[in-house]
């Protein structure tokens, strides 16, 4: 495809850099907002950066109404954003939640469980407390989530995406705990779509390598060795992910529940054929 035809069909040409987040022309296809959240309201935890950002920006695009939780202050002036500040491993927090979400909005109908924390050490070095950090903040915190919101979430008809990982697929050194919760998450979904169907549906998505704030630290020969590792060949973007769990979220993926979407550019595919 030349620069001309990629550029009347919306497409960006070809990139070399394997580094950064355009490759093949398919990376570039236009994202064409349709109000698929219309009149929702939805719950967005870990939104200060990274994907949970990038899912607050989808959602108010899909003409959602948002609460926008972190343990880091927000800066949002956007009037359809309701910013909460507090632990989500703390049942208060999500009291909190759940109370603002019924005298504010009167509803709630999409739970994203995106709040995310990683401590890098192998298990004979990994500190009991960080341990247990990781468990309560990227398993334990989905639990205290629906345990709050559910009565919420049945009354309209709801949608729970939570946010795994392709370390619950694939064992990669220096991560247990979060391999751990993550494997968990993908067993619970599926536990919470038996318990709560027909009127809840609860679907996991599994991120790949994407390109947030989490790989500043990392270096630029590891990162080539992580965007060659895609049959993408190249990190995802936040966006891209925020489109997957928009779908899960939204009326279109109506018959699906207890499901899991993988979004790593094939990683998982290139180490299953290794």
């Amino acid at each position: 495809m030349n620069d001309n035809v990629a550029a009347v069909a919306g497409l960006a040409p070809p990139s070399d850099d394997r580094t950064g987040v355009s490759s093949a022309p398919w990376d570039k296809v236009q994202i064409m907002e349709r109000g698929l959240l219309s009149g929702k309201v939805a719950v967005v935890t870990g939104a200060a950066s990274g994907i949970g950002a990038a899912v607050v920006d989808r959602f108010l695009g899909e003409g959602a109404r948002v609460i926008a939780v972190d343990v880091t202050e927000q800066r949002q002036d956007r009037p359809d954003v309701l910013v909460i500040t507090g632990d989500v491993a703390e049942a208060l927090t999500w009291r909190r939640i759940a109370e603002a979400a019924r005298a504010e909005f009167g509803r709630l109908d999409v739970l994203y469980s995106n709040a995310s924390v990683v401590v890098r050490a192998p298990a004979h070095e990994l500190a009991e407390e960080a341990w247990d950090r990781q468990i309560a903040v990227n398993l334990t915190a989905t639990y205290l989530a629906v345990n709050a919101c559910v009565g919420l979430l049945r009354e309209n008809g709801g949608s729970v995406v939570l946010s795994s990982s392709v370390h619950a697929l694939v064992g990669l050194p220096g991560h247990p705990a979060y391999a751990a919760a993550k494997g968990g998450l993908v067993s619970l979904g599926r536990q919470l779509a038996v318990e709560y169907g027909p009127e809840v549906r609860v679907n996991t998505v599994l991120p790949g390598p994407i390109l947030t704030p989490a790989w500043d630290g990392i270096g630029e020969e590891d990162r080539r060795r992580s965007a060659a590792a895609t049959a993408a060949a190249r990190f995802g973007r936040p966006d891209e992910v925020a489109a997957a769990v928009t779908f899960l979220a939204c009326g279109e993926s109506s018959y699906v529940t207890g499901a899991c979407l993988v979004v790593d550019g094939g990683w998982t595919a290139v180490k299953d054929s290794a």
